[in-house]
């Protein structure tokens, strides 16, 4: 097989998408889903986004719904199991009362999402009271504790998987802050010592848990009245978690993806500050453009997934090869041979390391220097004990100095810049978390110089004038988003696409609305001042005697000469096509005798595709005439 010269050096980390799914295994995720369903949940109501009541209950179906839709999508390789407490039946492997495991048939109780989850979670308000049914379990009367069985549950179902190949979470829902209150004396402080313990246990087992409260505004959830010590949490942590209560039920579906698409490592990297002194470092990817899914053969008798297998044929005698994969390099005539893990060790300047090479004042760092997405890096403790004390000193020295680090990322043989971010914090919490960007710098050839707008110097190029120039930045000033973020604005034609997708999955009759949230806002441009910002813009440009009718039938007279050019070279290709007996030339194998603009002609006359090296021309012309 002979190698591409471009293809030599070029790493997988070349390609930002590779980031996603780089160590994919070591950052699957299993969540298991703790649904409170006791009558409190039903009685409790809140206003929707329709005006209209709804129950606490119903809040938590619609957002785990969305949740799940949109986990289905970004990452379907996660795993979820949806599970209820506090209800009058018991569905559990350990026949624990008052648990309710929901699942559908043909998928274990921990697996990954499917459309049959969805559509029949979709109807679960409608049969809940008839099928599972909702009482209180936390009884003194019968020492019943359905919280301590609903962790013990969770904790079973989420056994398979390694904690160092698998995040283990669960996601608790509830409005309950004191789920012990009605119960006094020794029986109380027994079930809050044992049900402390076994979420003690589950953690120590590497499995997190965490909380989503709901409450009322006249009702706030008190959090220190007993999950305070279930969650831990102390001193800046407690009031943070206070100061989020009151916003999380206003956005629960956005917090709750929050909790879902919790921020997981691309990999981990040796961090080489100095001979002899080097750390340890997490990265993680931000921002990223989403990309559609890729596509998944399936057999089509069965429906599972096919594995695709691929094999090399000698093209001499025709057998196997059986031999590993080799490639060449042509060289003064001759064919250099290499082996794949020759051609490994070629590719590879260093094994995956960050080293420091200095430091260059930020002013140094220009926009267009930033030539990807960049990722961002904070300590790990892992494996490199003290590593987190190195990285805080580098990054205050950093920030005091204003200097960005200039470093040699290995595995993808490119200069980074490493700029320190401190930490930014509200009322409402932390809103950015310090540590450090690393931005993938560009190569010297990778940045061209601006191209003149004449070549021709005798001739002066236009430029704006004054009066130009600051109507210009008064309409740019006026239609200025304020707080801007690209996390605003979502793909319409992603959206639209899993939307379609999503309607085929569940049966649908309509298409979920998927609003384009980039076309231009008409009432706010509408506004008197923008109005008049752009008609005052429009006369410093092109005059009083601008006329926009005469501009749009120049436009329309050039339109039709180019069409009529498209026509008359459609005219000379069927011309040249009927020139030849494509049949003859078919029934007796001299297609490729013909060249690749010749074999054009065919298919352009026929409206067939024209990409493709010759082979692929050949062959699709051959299927159209049912060869």
């Amino acid at each position: 097989m002979e190698l591409d010269p471009e293809d030599v050096f070029r790493d997988e980390d070349d390609d930002p998408e590779s980031e996603f799914y780089h160590e994919r295994d070591a950052t699957k995720e299993l969540l298991v889903y703790l649904i409170d369903a006791s009558p409190k949940m039903f009685s409790t109501t809140c206003s929707a986004e329709d005006q209209k009541d709804v129950s606490h209950f119903q809040v938590s179906i619609r957002c785990i719904l969305e949740s799940l839709k949109t986990q289905i999508i970004n990452r379907s390789y996660d795993e979820v199991a949806i599970c209820f407490f506090n209800t009058r039946e018991k569905k559990n492997l350990q026949d624990l009362h008052g648990v309710y495991v929901f699942n559908v048939p043909e998928r274990e109780d921990l697996d990954r999402p499917t459309a049959r989850l969805i559509k029949e979670f979709e109807s679960i308000e409608e049969k809940f009271s008839k099928e599972i049914g909702s009482k209180y379990g936390i009884l003194s009367s019968s020492r019943d504790n359905s919280l301590y069985n609903a962790i013990w549950v969770a904790q079973a179902l989420l056994r398979k998987g390694s904690a160092k190949t698998a995040d283990k979470r669960i996601l608790l829902l509830t409005n309950e802050d004191d789920p012990f209150g009605s119960i006094k004396g020794v029986i109380k402080m027994d079930m809050i010592r044992t049900t402390l313990q076994r979420a003690k246990d589950a953690q120590d087992l590497g499995i997190s848990i965490e909380i989503l409260p709901l409450s009322k505004q006249d009702d706030e959830f008190n959090a220190s009245l007993f999950y305070a010590d279930l969650l831990e949490l102390e001193g800046d942590e407690l009031i943070n978690f206070k100061a989020l209560v009151g916003e999380r039920l206003e956005d629960m579906k956005n917090q709750l993806k929050k909790r879902i698409f919790k921020k997981r490592k691309i990999r981990r990297i040796n961090f080489i500050i100095a001979s002899g002194l080097s750390i340890e470092v997490n990265t993680y990817a931000l921002i990223r453009p989403t990309n559609p899914g890729t596509i998944a053969w399936l057999d089509s008798v069965t429906n599972l997934p096919l594995k695709t297998d691929r094999s090399f044929i000698c093209s001499d005698t025709g057998a196997l090869v059986q031999e590993p994969e080799k490639r060449f390099q042509s060289y003064k005539n001759a064919n250099v041979m290499f082996s794949t893990d020759e051609f490994s060790e070629i590719k590879r300047v260093s094994y995956g390391h960050l080293r420091l090479l200095g430091f260059k004042p930020l002013s140094c760092l220009k926009d267009y220097h930033n030539l990807k997405p960049s990722t961002f890096v904070f300590p790990s403790e892992e494996e490199v004990m003290g590593s987190t004390g190195i990285f805080i000193a580098l990054h205050r020295s950093m920030l005091k100095l204003n200097r960005f680090a200039v470093a040699f990322l290995g595995n993808s043989t490119r200069l980074v810049a490493l700029v320190a971010q401190d930490e930014i914090t509200t009322s409402s919490g932390q809103v950015e978390p310090p540590g450090m960007h690393m931005i993938y710098l560009p190569y010297s050839d990778d940045i061209r110089n601006v191209e003149e707008l004449h070549t021709d110097t005798s001739v002066t190029a236009p430029r704006a004038s004054e009066d130009q120039i600051k109507k210009a930045s008064a309409l740019v000033r006026r239609i200025d988003l304020k707080d801007f973020s690209v996390c605003q604005f979502a793909n319409p034609a992603l959206q639209r696409h899993y939307a379609v997708v999503q309607a085929l999955a569940l049966d649908e009759d309509e298409l979920p609305d998927t609003g384009d949230e980039t076309l231009p806002d008409e009432d706010g441009m509408a506004r008197p001042g923008i109005a008049k910002a752009i008609e005052e813009f429009k006369l410093s440009v092109y005059g009083e005697d601008y006329n926009e009718e005469n501009d749009e039938a120049a436009e329309h007279g050039k339109t039709t000469n180019a069409s009529r050019k498209r026509k008359a070279a459609s005219e000379d290709v069927v011309k040249e096509y009927a020139k030849y007996n494509w049949l003859e030339l078919a029934d007796s194998g001299k297609l490729k005798e013909l060249t690749v603009a010749e074999l054009k002609y065919y298919l352009t006359a026929n409206n067939l595709p024209l990409t493709g090296a010759k082979a692929a021309l050949i062959s699709r012309i051959l299927t159209h005439m049912n060869k």
